[in-house]
């Protein structure tokens, strides 16, 4: 299996835009606060600051070229000092999912971008919390977790390093 994280260009935006509509529908089951829109979708309402922030970099998630998620990796100058980069968005289609992809991918990315890193979860979305507990014990990193309110939900925030 061939895992790669790649760069994903503004003229691929809208391959984005939908997988964001599927990934925000499967967070709508752990909080209130995301709805669909009227035209049936669900959206990220900030989107296009992707395209105009530096240091919002979105990757597509590829197995033998086929696109099966995305990651929205946070870095300088968007993010301050305390860290160096957060994985603000990682989301697998569901036929891809539990087949070890993610954890190729994370190890392709720890490679690639060592340092300080944070991750946060809705502490009501058990399922990724369990994932990212997982990764931390299946890659060995060691984790400090805390609970933490983020947009009036609770929520988990994991930090770590890679070295």
């Amino acid at each position: 299996m061939t895992v790669s994280l790649n760069p994903i260009s503004k003229d691929e935006k809208h391959i984005l835009k939908n997988l964001y509509s599927l990934y925000l529908h499967d967070l709508s089951e752990y909080t209130e606060g995301l709805d669909i829109s009227t035209d049936g979708l669900f959206e990220f309402d900030s989107f296009e600051l992707i395209w105009k922030t530096e240091g919002l970099t979105p990757y597509f998630l590829k197995k033998n070229k086929t696109i099966v998620g995305f990651l929205l990796l946070l870095e300088s100058p968007f993010l301050k000092k305390d860290y160096d980069y957060s994985i603000n968005d990682i989301f697998i289609l569901k036929k891809y999912r539990r087949k070890g992809i993610a954890i190729s991918l994370l190890k392709v990315l720890f490679k690639q971008k060592k340092g300080s890193y944070f991750v946060v979860e809705l502490a009501k979305n058990i399922p990724a919390v369990i994932f990212w507990r997982k990764i931390f014990s299946e890659l060995n990193i060691d984790f400090e977790e805390k609970k933490k309110i983020v947009d009036d939900e609770e929520c988990l925030v994991q930090s770590f390093q890679i070295t």
